[in-house]
């Protein structure tokens, strides 16, 4: 089958699937990049809101674990 090939026809055919290949690759390249970014973006809110806690559960960290238990204990 591929005996009946000219070597020209071959060449196309390599050459078509490079660009192929190439233009696959940018893609995989660009969708990496902008996960990266949505990545760096959470990790900032993550650090934000972290910083947040202390300020709104400044009081919760002082109640004592006995004053969680329920009634009956």
């Amino acid at each position: 089958m591929s005996a009946s090939r000219s070597p020209d026809q071959r060449l196309d055919e390599l050459e078509i699937k490079a660009s192929y290949t190439e233009d696959l690759l940018d893609q995989l390249n660009l969708t990496i990049y902008r996960q990266q970014r949505q990545i760096d973006a959470l990790a900032r809110t993550i650090a934000q809101l972290r910083q947040q806690m202390p300020e709104a559960g400044g009081g919760a960290a002082a109640r004592n674990l006995r004053d969680e238990l329920p009634p009956h204990y």
